[in-house]
This record gives structure tokens, sequence and C-alpha cells, in this order.
């Protein structure tokens, strides 16, 4: 290739994987490893977030001719090894096999010593997720992204995608009291919730500087796993998924937060609930990918 001319996409590989990484279930090598769980029983509005996985996939050939994300100062991929997994395997309409095959592919890959980046699929897929990471790290912090809580107590199915983070507490894999709630924007039990929230209206006020410095207070020192439930963001840059609410957090704001909270110790992350289908020129399914190339620049951040 001349010096003036363009790269093409088949200098980075495959054109299956996230980011074009390779496809392979042979992690011995990885340093990271990216899964699918294309998963929506548990929604209560619009399905569709089954597709996620394949849609946030698609999406990052976008992001593939970049050397190193703005605004890091290195290439993450010369710090680590990323494979993708691919999607996890369950039995179509049986939710109990869809949670089984999550921790037990996920703990396997996490005892191995790799760290796992999961796209859902609905915001259920990270119950299971913590269990798994729960195995080997103890009882976590929770950095929680989203419109909603996610804590109701009584809902009508086991499986649901707004009750994680009451069970998650109750099975001792998180701990309340260093976990926060960030972009929050529906009604939730102020009386009896669990969480720190910063909820979308002083998250929107506040400077990006301070919204991650209360984030650090909360969580402090010790492991902590990140979700992102992509209905976090506003619509209006991220409108392909199933429960929209206004008044969220731009894109832009959101990778800020995102990026500043490299120096805590996370150890698991997930971002969850894209659903093509409601989407426009892939713009939900680009912020989706996006947002887990900034997850993968957090892990490389500490290893330079």
């Amino acid at each position: 290739m001349s010096d003036n001319s363009f790269p093409t996409y088949s200098l980075f590989g495959n054109n299956f994987g996230y980011l074009g990484r390779p496809l392979s279930r042979d992690y011995r090598s990885a340093d990271a490893v990216v899964l699918g769980i294309p998963y929506d029983l548990g929604t209560s509005g619009r399905s569709g977030s089954r597709f996620g996985p394949q849609g946030i996939r698609s999406a990052s050939s976008n992001l593939r001719w970049e050397e190193m994300r703005w605004p890091w100062r290195f290439n993450a991929f010369d710090r680590l090894n990323v494979i993708d997994y691919g999607d996890i395997e369950f039995t179509p309409g049986e939710s109990q096999t869809m949670v089984d095959a999550v921790v037990e592919t996920a703990s396997e890959i996490i005892a191995a010593g790799k760290t796992l980046l999961s796209f859902g699929g609905d915001h259920f897929v990270t119950l299971p997720l913590l269990r798994a990471h729960a195995k080997h790290h103890g009882k976590m912090a929770l950095i929680h992204f989203d419109a909603h809580t996610d804590t109701e107590k009584s809902t009508p199915s086991r499986y649901y995608h707004g009750s994680m983070f009451h069970h998650a507490p109750n099975e001792g894999l998180i701990d309340p009291s260093r976990s926060v709630q960030v972009g929050i924007r529906t009604e939730y039990g102020y009386d009896d919730h669990p969480f720190t929230v910063l909820d979308a209206r002083w998250a929107n006020e506040q400077s990006v500087e301070q919204v991650v410095e209360r984030i650090k207070q909360v969580v402090g020192e010790g492991p902590a796993y990140l979700t992102f439930d992509i209905d976090c963001i506003d619509p209006a840059f991220a409108p392909g998924t199933g429960t929209p609410v206004i008044g969220g957090l731009s894109s832009d704001r959101a990778l800020a937060i995102v990026r500043g909270l490299k120096d805590l110790d996370i150890v698991g992350m997930d971002v969850v609930e894209v659903a093509p289908c409601y989407d426009h020129a892939e713009v939900t399914s680009l912020a989706g990918a996006t947002l887990g190339l900034e997850m993968l620049y957090l892990v490389a951040s500490r290893r330079g």
C-alpha cells in the first residue's frame, strides 16, 4: 500500500467480530473477551434488543479505521488482546437456559483471568453476569447508567428487566452503599431505595468532572461492575431502545463520564437494551459500539 492511499477494512481482520476482532472461543491468549447475549424475553416495553449484539458489531465497523480512540493517547489493542467469543447459546423461549449458559460461560472466562465485555440483550442479562463476576471477585460496587433504577420488588416474572438490582443486593452480589445510578429520570422508591442516585437533571446540570468525582466518592476502592443501559442516553441521540425516556444524557456527556472512570477497579462491564429495529442510521448501535470501545480503553489504561 502506498503512503498516500487509504486503508481498507481487510487490513483490520475479519468483518464479523466486534471492531473486527477475531471470532474465537479459544480465549487462552486473550486479555479481554466480548460476549453477545441475544435475549429480550425480560422486556416490558418494545422487544427487539435480542438483535443488539448483532447491531453493535455491525456499527462497530465505523470505528475500525481509527488507530487510537480520541482523546486517548494510545491504541488499546497495543495493550489488550481482544477476541469476540460470539453469542451465548440457549434454548429459545426458555429464559433459565440463558441464565445458566451466561453464568457458566462467563464464570469460565472470568476464572481464566480475562476481562469480560458483554452486549445485550435486555437489561435482565446483567443479573447472571453479576452472579458470574461475584463468584470470582466477591461483592462488588455497581456503576449503573440508566433511565430506570430497575429495583422493582413485585414483578410478574423471575426474568424481568426491571428487577435485577432488587435481586442483586439480596443475593450478596453488589454492595448498595458503594453503588451509584446515573441518569435516572423515572419514578422509584425514594424512601427505601438502597443506591445513590445521580438523576438525569443533576447529571446534566453539573460538569462532567463533578459527576465523575461523585461517582468515585461513592464507589471508592475495590472491584466495581459497570453496566450501561442505552436508554440512559436521550432518545434524541439513541432512539433504538425498548423503553425510551426523554431528558437523558447526550452521547458526548455519557462517553466523557465513562472515560472519567479510568482510575476505578472495573472488573466487568456491559452495554444493554440496544434495539436496532427502532434505530435510525445505526446511531444507537453506534453509540453502543462506541461505549464498548471506551470501556475497553478503561481496561487498557490500567495496563499502561
